[in-house]
């Protein structure tokens, strides 16, 4: 059975995902763009499988019931 996916680590990527969108609709602001950079590496330096990684990308979408 594979190690379950932290809570902390899917709350990095909603807001990965938030502060992309909010990017998407201002584009050039730097504080944003340096946000975004700082949760992608913490993303990154987890050392998650293929298969955990999309998990986490699921988990984010999903409304935080599990369902």
């Amino acid at each position: 059975m594979e190690p379950s996916i932290p809570d902390d680590l899917v709350r990095t990527q909603r807001e990965w995902r938030a502060t992309y969108g909010q990017l998407a609709q201002q584009p050039g602001r730097t504080a944003l763009r340096r946000r975004l950079l700082a949760l992608s590496i913490a993303l990154a330096r987890h050392p998650l499988r293929p298969a955990q990684r999309a998990e986490l990308r699921q988990r984010a979408r999903s409304d935080g019931t599990g369902q």
